[in-house]
């Protein structure tokens, strides 16, 4: 399982982390998958994150509708996004994390 992956990387501490700010501060749901953690709110998915050799990704599931002030979204997919750390930034992840969640409560 990719959680247990993401808890022995090296990069476990910045996925704790980040972890946290999605569970505790935004009240997600996780959802451990074979391959990726996700994220997501009663209505639906949020984003899903894994630890990468650089940090962890972060991808938002209607990143494409997102503001990106940061410039840091990555991603030509149709709708996904993917924000790339190697450290927490709490105020820049909330200023994508906040989008995310705005954007998924306005979707039908």
């Amino acid at each position: 399982m990719q959680f247990d992956i993401d808890m022995k990387s090296e990069h476990k501490e910045l996925f704790i982390s980040a972890r946290k700010l999605l569970i505790e501060y935004y009240k997600l749901k996780e959802n451990k998958k074979d391959r990726i953690t996700a994220y997501s709110d009663a209505k639906s998915g949020i984003c899903h994150m894994r630890t990468m050799r650089h940090g962890i990704d972060i991808g938002f599931l209607k990143g494409v509708s997102m503001g990106d002030k940061y410039g840091l979204l990555t991603g030509t997919g149709k709708v996904m996004r993917v924000l790339s750390l190697n450290t927490l930034d709490v105020d820049c992840v909330k200023y994508y994390i906040d989008q995310a969640i705005k954007i998924n409560a306005e979707k039908p």
